[in-house]
């Protein structure tokens, strides 16, 4: 490809310097976008407001904790796209990615995944604690293994009990602030799994045929559209119970309580109006709620843990 574009423009030796530039400008977004920064921004912000939940940490500590975080969560998405190339070149909304548009190799990206798993733990290890480094490599582990070698494919449950793995930012952001775990720190990361399924099942409405196409087994290609917006509503109404628990322990206080009913009743309202309409435009409209709920829930717990 450098050599086309060296004879192109070979009547004008100027204008040959701007093409390495591009072409490595290309190169570093294509590993940018193996990180799925994107998927990771909600995840730092869960894990700076736990920390704030957890207790008064330094600038210092965010920020290295942030730091580690997004390395883990960086080398599992890289891994996430070499292994998923196959069925990424199927679906149009991922078919340009770089490995599964051929890009980058399956092996540099795996290369690539693990070097920044190794770099997160050792990170953590020595500048924040052993358990914050564990905890971050286990959410890793988890993601790779446990969802994508082995129940993405197999289960419509894939994203339940993957979901464990997308769930682990809290307790690792805890373990930062305390250097142990709690009541809390568990409350935490069962929102997060909680909020999941009913996130990602909206998202899959939408995608449905082209999961399909992939045969991969989300729920809306298994069990059906009807059932898998059933299923948004049942979770969004487990979801609120469980945003109590930080309230009902005695862990955060009324200016936690009001905004996690707020909230969590409207996620339901929107899951049930979804039921009712089954309205494409409606599951894109609760995607999206999902995802500022989570960022809200979790920033009234920082605010509500400072008052």
């Amino acid at each position: 490809m450098n050599v086309g574009v060296g004879a192109q423009t070979a009547p004008n030796p100027t204008a040959a310097g701007p093409a390495p530039r591009s072409a490595a400008s290309i190169v570093v977004r294509d590993y940018l976008t193996l990180t799925k920064p994107k998927v990771q921004s909600l995840l730092l912000f869960t894990t700076v407001t736990t920390m704030y939940v957890a207790g008064s940490p330094s600038l210092g500590l965010i920020f290295l904790t942030c730091l580690g975080g997004a390395l883990s969560a960086g080398g599992a998405g890289a891994i996430n796209h070499a292994v998923d190339r196959d069925v990424d070149l199927l679906m149009a909304r991922t078919a340009d990615r770089p490995v599964a548009s051929g890009r980058v190799s399956p092996a540099a990206a795996i290369a690539f995944g693990t070097a920044l798993g190794c770099a997160s733990f050792a990170l953590l290890a020595l500048t924040v604690n052993p358990l914050a480094a564990a905890l971050s490599l286990s959410g890793l582990l988890g993601y790779v293994f446990v969802y994508t070698l082995w129940l993405k494919r197999t289960t419509p449950q894939n994203i339940v009990i993957g979901g464990a793995a997308g769930a682990v930012p809290p307790l690792v952001a805890w373990a930062a602030v305390t250097g142990g775990l709690s009541g809390m720190a568990f409350y935490l990361f069962a929102i997060v799994f909680f909020w999941t399924p009913p996130h990602f099942w909206a998202l899959s409405l939408l995608m449905k045929d082209e999961y399909a196409k992939a045969k991969i087994p989300m729920l809306p290609v298994v069990a059906g559209e009807d059932e898998t917006r059933r299923q948004i509503v049942l979770y969004a109404v487990l979801l609120y119970a469980v945003t109590q628990l930080p309230f009902c322990a005695g862990g955060l206080g009324v200016a936690y309580l009001v905004p996690s009913m707020l909230l969590g009743g409207a996620f339901v309202a929107f899951a049930v109006v979804l039921l009712k309409k089954a309205d494409r435009r409606w599951a894109l409209r609760t995607y999206l709620f999902s995802l500022a709920y989570l960022a809200l829930l979790f920033l009234s717990m920082a605010i509500a843990a400072n008052v």
